[in-house]
């Protein structure tokens, strides 16, 4: 772990929900820190988010952490107002860029709470109405007969397939392509081998 210097390190969080996302919006915005946390992992909570969690343990008094917007850090309000105290009573200092709201240790600024509830809140709404919109928009393709359900994932055969082409430097995007399946189920696939040690057995 890197020592923090005496004024405090300014520290980034950076979460995205799919492999298909793109962090480097995100990184923009933050700017120039000392030290950045990145994950893309999917789920509504904390639970999980590996990245998180180290950013968590990592950050010591008078440093400050800063997320892109509040949607970043959290997917319920519940969880971001969680977040932001367990932070600020570190006495770490949480600066929001989109929103240009930060909380500062030790402060008792009810505009700022309140902030931090409504535009919790409205970020919450916006996800649940493109949920929503999905699950619209899968009934109606399921109506058309033309949704095919999630992709599908890789046999056995094509993740050796996949992780010889990756080790021959063959992009990912390019496997996929070739294997006829999206990045997602790609990522996914050899995340799953890995983890039941599939290959090994080949």
């Amino acid at each position: 772990m890197l020592p923090h210097s005496k004024g405090g390190q300014t520290v980034a969080y950076q979460g995205a929900s799919s492999e298909d996302q793109n962090l480097a919006r995100q990184v923009e915005l933050v700017g120039e820190v000392d030290r950045s946390f990145e994950e893309k992992v999917s789920g509504s909570s904390r639970e999980g988010r590996a990245a998180l969690a180290q950013m968590i343990a990592y950050v010591r008094t008078g440093d400050t952490v800063v997320v892109a917007s509040m949607d970043r850090l959290a997917r319920s309000l519940t969880d971001l107002r969680q977040l932001v105290d367990e932070l600020v009573g570190k006495g770490v200092a949480v600066r929001f860029v989109k929103e240009r709201l930060t909380f500062e240790p030790g402060e008792s600024d009810k505009y700022a709470q309140f902030q931090l509830s409504m535009l919790g809140a409205v970020a919450e709404l916006e996800r649940a109405i493109i949920h929503e919109r999905q699950a619209d928009g899968i009934k109606a393709a399921k109506a058309r007969g033309v949704y095919k359900g999630r992709a599908r994932a890789l046999n056995s055969e094509q993740v050796v397939q996949a992780l010889e082409q990756i080790a021959a430097g063959v992009p990912k995007a390019e496997v996929a392509r070739r294997l006829r399946v999206d990045r997602t189920t790609l990522y996914r696939s050899l995340a799953a081998a890995a983890d039941s040690n599939d290959i090994l057995s080949l």
